[in-house]
């Protein structure tokens, strides 16, 4: 292709990401901490990076916790190179969120043939959607959409090639490969898209992708396999086993559809007119598995942790990849009849209508977490970060807190801790629960916990209430700190039916100067709020 003829879409793609450094500087916050959750897996990669190992506390066994595995690994390799955990983290998302905007324009040009608009529409949803707010929270998410787009975008060319190349299927298979490393989920994601690619070409003219595919995944993948068997010491991923030890959740598959519609609604219009023809019908139905399937699958775990619809985020560049052949066709001639008049109405709806979908696009923006309160912010100041940054003070001392709030506590303290709800940390996942014999072990300093009582509302132990996991857990929690002469040192919350219990053990060297700093601390701010809190440990009775 001559340079004249690339100029266009040089100059497209410029725009674009233009489009995408003026959005990340006006509109996304950057000044935010790590999200709860994603501070976990910095844990990990600064853990890792530091010679310790894929382990959750220095020193002990490793525990898979960060299922963002070759995520965690990348990041890992960059804070070794001297940057900082933000940095790196936010780094390979951000590049990897324009990577993916480029890819969804080229694929889009050269290998559908699609204008230059629609090309350029399917990049900018992308760009403007909630993947920038996903690196701002300190997510992975923008690597693994890459990968699954890259991975897609393989595919598409199989499906086009009447006679492919082994090494066009070696590729595929590869970024399959490096799909399923960065997270588990990406392998049914992978084995999907290999699906929809057998549609397309039939079986027999299928039989060497099938064969390449199933030789990457056995030979390499089956290594890696047996390497984290070994390692871990156990086959998944641990968290699979505390959020998929109850077989299919309804609520979870609900979710997951729910979500995947709406971060792809404007491209489902495209996908119901590929039913409009013999033609189409079979492309729109290949396309769509590996959409669907990966929708349906997210049923086999509990939705947790699904800060903006984030594990159904890697479906949103495969739409956009997907959309342009399905409307293919349609006559537009009867435009060339219409009035100067007529023509400039359908100007000025078009116009609004490419606006439209890319206010929509932002808009999404305003549903990452439960209790955001505007668009423009998507959490709130959090008092556990600002407790987590004082109890640092402490570190390395040997110190251990035992806390359902697993994320920045943890990673910014630089305690030892019990992720008590059991997502890093393999008693817990495995047995199913916590247990005072394993609390024992620890006898940790700092007991902490979130729930939805307090001194002046009380749990209620009903048979009801205890059969939920998590408040039997945090009732266990309260009754051994209790039971053992733990200090009740605060309940902060800005209201008494949500609140985080902080229990300090009373005989360490630190003990009394803790259960000070804790009881008098003033800026813990709620997180589902940014109110300060209230520490109502003073209206116990006990106190």
């Amino acid at each position: 292709m001559t340079p004249k003829k690339l100029l266009p879409d040089l100059l497209i793609s410029s725009l674009l990401l233009i489009s995408i450094l003026f959005y990340a500087l006006t509109y996304v916050d950057f000044t935010i901490p790590p999200f709860e959750d994603a501070a976990m897996l910095m844990r990990y990669s600064q853990h890792l990076a530091g010679g310790h190992g894929v382990v959750w506390n220095i020193g002990e066994p490793p525990v898979d916790g960060a299922t963002d595995f070759l995520f965690m690994v990348a990041s890992a390799a960059l804070i070794k190179l001297g940057f900082t955990v933000g940095q790196a983290v936010r780094g390979i998302g951000f590049v990897s969120h324009i990577l993916t905007v480029l890819l969804i324009y080229w694929t889009n040009r050269r290998i559908h043939n699609g204008s230059i608009l629609f090309s350029f529409l399917s990049g900018l949803y992308l760009a403007l959607g909630t993947g920038l707010s996903y690196v701002s929270a300190y997510f992975g998410t923008p690597f693994f959409a890459l990968a699954a787009a890259s991975t897609w975008t393989l595919g598409l060319l199989l499906m086009k090639e009447e006679n492919p190349r082994w090494w066009l299927s070696l590729a595929f298979a590869l970024s399959g490969l490096v799909t399923g490393l960065i997270r588990p989920e990406g392998v049914i994601l992978a084995s999907l898209m290999l699906l929809s690619v057998i549609v397309m070409r039939g079986l027999k003219n299928s039989i060497s992708i099938i064969a390449i595919f199933s030789a990457v995944f056995l030979v390499l993948g089956g290594a890696y396999f047996l390497w984290r068997w070994n390692y871990f010491g156990y086959p998944l991923p641990n968290p699979f086993y505390k959020k998929g030890d109850e077989g299919w959740k309804w609520d979870s598959f609900q979710h997951s559809m729910l979500n995947t519609l709406r971060l792809c609604l404007p491209m489902a219009f495209a996908f119901i007119l590929g039913f409009r023809s013999k033609e189409t019908m079979k492309t729109a139905i290949a396309y769509l598995i590996p959409i669907l399937g990966f929708a349906v699958a997210f049923g086999m775990i509990s939705d947790e942790m699904n800060y903006g619809a984030r594990f159904q985020y890697a479906i949103v560049p495969i739409a956009l990849l997907s959309w342009i052949p399905l409307v293919g066709g349609i006559k537009f001639e009867a435009l060339n009849q219409l009035s100067v008049k007529e023509r400039g109405a359908y100007l000025v709806a078009g116009v609004a209508l490419v606006a439209s979908l890319v206010y929509y696009s932002w808009f999404q923006n305003c549903f990452l977490a439960l209790y955001q309160q505007s668009c423009d912010r998507p959490y709130e100041r959090d008092g556990r970060l600002e407790m987590a940054q004082m109890l640092a003070d402490y570190r390395g001392k040997g110190y251990v807190i035992a806390a359902t709030e697993a994320g920045l506590l943890p990673y910014y303290s630089g305690w030892d801790a019990i992720d008590t709800w059991g997502l890093n940390d393999k008693f817990i996942a495995h047995n199913g629960a916590l247990t005072v014999e394993y609390l024992d072990e620890y006898k940790p300093h700092i007991i902490m916990f979130h729930d939805y009582y307090s001194p002046l509302v009380p749990p209620r132990l009903t048979e009801a209430n205890m059969a939920q996991r998590w408040f039997s857990m945090t009732i266990l929690m309260k009754t051994y700190a209790e039971e053992n002469g733990y200090v009740l040192a605060a309940v902060f919350g800005d209201s008494p039916y949500d609140t985080h219990y902080y229990y300090v053990r009373p005989d360490f060297e630190d003990s009394e100067n803790l259960i000070e700093r804790i009881s008098e601390f003033r800026d813990y701010f709620y997180p589902t709020t940014g109110k300060r809190s209230i520490n109502y440990a003073k209206y116990d009775d006990g106190q």
